[in-house]
């Protein structure tokens, strides 16, 4: 169990500092993840009718302690801004983040 959620999470981990999201991707990663977790964590027996039932996402949430998808992408990306923004102004990358754009231009008037 611990595996595939490890697996699940640095599989998707990579570049998410420079994802943008829409609230619809955001409510999308949101489902996988639930999907995820409730493959990992199995439907439970009722106490009541003693039939099977799947997890609601609050026990989810009670039984996945860590972060949601989307909490993990805001905050590395937070983090990534904050390296960005210490480099200084020489660095190519902080003038694409802070810098304003100097008329128009596409890729084939810079190759």
């Amino acid at each position: 169990m611990v595996i595939l959620v490890l697996f699940t999470s640095h599989s998707f981990s990579f570049g998410f500092e420079t994802w943008s999201l829409t609230l619809r991707e955001e409510c999308r990663l949101r489902v996988f993840e639930y999907r995820v977790l409730r493959r990992i964590f199995r439907p439970k027996r009722d106490k009541g009718t003693g039939e099977w039932r799947k997890l609601h996402d609050e026990e989810l949430n009670d039984l996945y302690s860590s972060p949601n998808i989307v909490w993990v992408i805001k905050s590395r990306r937070m983090r990534w801004m904050g390296h960005v923004a210490c480099m200084g102004e020489r660095r190519d990358i902080y003038m694409v983040l802070v810098g304003k754009p100097e008329g128009r231009s596409t890729w084939e008037t810079q190759v």
